[in-house]
């Protein structure tokens, strides 16, 4: 039996038109759409379907991505009698592998990540938040400058290490557009601020984590169906407990993906969801671990004719 990690991806991801296909041709898909716009008071087909600002603002952003991975994921359940090892998801898609294990339902995620969006974004309203990519340096170098920068008084971190020779950091828009010649000059290919008013996986969300925690405690069970990696820690976690102490952190500690990829025990991962960032990343992490998608319904036959 081969064993499957089952991959969820996070902010960054979302297209207008994602889901779309699964609206059109299933069911489930209608049906989960209906329940999650009356539960949010958004509707999800406008959000998701026609253009809009509203996609790329975090707390409409979060529980938009969520949706889609979860019906990809339970479509494919549908199809195929298939078992998880273990669940893994890329900052955001930590919720969605916490739902998909079936520790907390997916109206109350969709709730979920709604208010983690709006936390965030509150947390960063008054500062001038923002992030950065680097591409083309080793993460010590990256590291060594960011703790060279704190120790000058700015605010950068590393927060998403998403492969080798990228990674992303996170702070005040000022600090880091300041370091983008330091980066460069260290070797960096390029160093690029990102179009975004939040500043995710550092310390300057430390705002949020009381208030996020109060919040899970309310929807997360100890039902667990396999376990889930943290992006914290590498490490694989199954209790309520464990869930609320690291999903907390994640909101002030780096995304070690690259690092839990390396780590996993899995022959075989498929990614549910918008588009094929993990599956890239995947490739270039980890050659010889097979990544499958489920985005449209195309997708989905072929995962499905791959496991039968």
């Amino acid at each position: 039996m081969k064993k499957i990690a089952m991959l969820f991806p996070g902010q960054g991801s979302q297209a207008i038109g994602m889901g779309k296909d699964f609206y059109e041709n299933s069911e489930l898909a209608k049906e989960m759409f209906d329940k999650a716009s009356q539960r949010l008071g958004i509707d999800f087909k406008e959000l998701l379907f026609e253009e809009n600002d509203k996609i790329n603002q975090t707390e409409f952003t979060q529980p938009a991505i969520l949706l889609v991975s979860i019906i990809a994921y339970k479509l494919l359940k549908q199809k195929v009698d298939i078992k998880a090892e273990l669940f893994l998801g890329h900052s955001l898609g930590e919720f969605s592998a916490l739902c998909a294990s079936g520790a907390i339902d997916y109206l109350d995620a969709l709730e979920l990540t709604h208010k983690r969006g709006k936390l965030m974004s509150d947390a960063c309203s008054d500062i001038d938040a923002g992030m950065m990519a680097l591409v083309g340096l080793d993460d010590e170098k990256v590291e060594e400058i960011c703790v060279k920068a704190q120790d000058e008084g700015k605010k950068v971190w590393p927060a998403n290490y998403n492969q080798d020779g990228q990674l992303v950091i996170a702070g005040l828009k000022s600090d880091l557009s300041s370091l983008e010649e330091t980066f460069k000059e260290a070797g960096a290919k390029r160093a690029i601020l990102l179009n975004m008013s939040v500043s995710s996986h550092c310390p300057l969300l430390s705002s949020a984590m009381a208030p996020l925690k109060d919040e899970m405690i309310k929807m997360i069970n100890d039902s667990f169906e396999a376990p889930i990696i943290s992006n914290v820690t590498t490490k694989a976690y199954s209790s309520k407990d464990e869930a609320l102490e690291l999903l907390s952190e994640q909101l002030i500690k780096p995304v070690l993906y690259k690092q839990s990829i390396k780590a996993i025990e899995a022959d075989l991962a498929i990614e549910f969801g918008q588009g094929v960032v993990l599956k890239g990343l995947n490739r270039r992490i980890r050659k010889e671990l097979k990544t499958l998608n489920v985005s449209d319904m195309a997708s989905l036959d072929k995962v499905v004719e791959e496991l039968s």
